[in-house]
């Protein structure tokens, strides 16, 4: 028989690609997930792993454990949504992954929550969504708020599933006192000007980065900064240009002048597959689709 917790390891050795990295995400030493995977191999009677020095990578079958492994962990949550459902009222924690600017979205769902089910127990930690993944299959986190733009489309994500809550236009944020080069596109005529984005590796650093891509110019970056109220500051004290979505632009700085882009960034509500009918998630779900519509 195949141990769960020993799948769990292999999935995520799939999907960090690391065991060291299984490790720190799961609180485990190297050592120790190391053996769990060599149990599961012996339980599974052929070879899950190749080794080559210090890299491990999947074999074919390994790969194809994964896929059960996927459905399997899924039929849990789903079999502990149901058990949860036969509680008496929800409480307890809900662990609550966000990204800054839907702090203020995120506040009046919140408050609805608690209107509705005062001993639920929101807990809420800022993530970049990036990272959400892992948090949620890692079980760090229940719920989460993801965002994707045009130009950064969401990946696949297997052992994941989400809904669509909220789609925003972006703007084109310039000192009011510049003057752009005659163009006719709102992100080409500051393609001299300086700019401000969020720090590489980042959905919004990348999404900057394409968008001016697409108008035809790499963008001279001047500031990193990963905070759009920052970033609204600094280019009120012309310290540049930026790209901010809709919910970070209701009330600029004096000095900011925003222009609407034909572009947009959506907000989705990403949790593990299955969880869904979690009544805890469920209400969450509720709560934050009643303050967007």
């Amino acid at each position: 028989m195949l141990d769960v917790r020993r799948l769990r390891l292999l999935r995520e050795l799939a999907h960090r690609g690391t065991i060291a990295a299984v490790a720190d995400a799961l609180s485990f030493s190297p050592s120790a997930v190391s053996q769990q995977l060599s149990i599961l191999e012996r339980e599974a009677g052929v070879a899950l792993l190749e080794r080559s020095g210090r890299r491990v990578e999947l074999t074919q079958s390994g790969r194809d454990l994964v896929v059960h492994a996927e459905s399997v962990l899924e039929v849990l949550e789903r079999a502990a949504a149901d058990l949860a459902g036969a509680r008496d009222g929800l409480a307890g924690p809900l662990r609550i992954g966000t990204f800054p600017s839907a702090a203020r979205m995120l506040a009046a769902g919140l408050a609805v929550l608690a209107r509705d089910h005062p001993r639920l127990e929101p807990m809420v930690d800022q993530i970049d969504p990036a990272e959400v993944a892992g948090a949620l299959r890692g079980s760090e986190l229940d719920v989460a708020l993801v965002h994707d733009y045009d130009f950064v489309p969401p990946e696949p994500t297997p052992g994941l599933d989400g809904e669509p809550l909220l789609e925003e236009c972006l703007h084109l944020a310039a000192p009011s006192d510049w003057r752009g080069a005659d163009a006719d596109d709102a992100i080409a005529r500051w393609r001299d000007a300086p700019w401000i984005t969020a720090p590489p590796g980042m959905l919004c650093h990348r999404m900057a980065v394409r968008a001016c891509q697409s108008a035809g110019f790499a963008p001279r970056i001047r500031h990193h900064i990963d905070d759009f109220a920052a970033v609204l500051g600094f280019v009120a004290m012309e310290q540049g240009v930026a790209i901010v979505p809709q919910l970070a632009a209701v009330d600029p700085p004096p000095g900011v002048a925003l222009t609407e882009l034909p572009m947009h960034r959506r907000t989705r509500i990403s949790y593990r597959r299955g969880a869904d009918r979690h009544p805890a998630v469920s209400a969450f779900m509720r709560a934050m689709r009643s303050v967007v519509s």
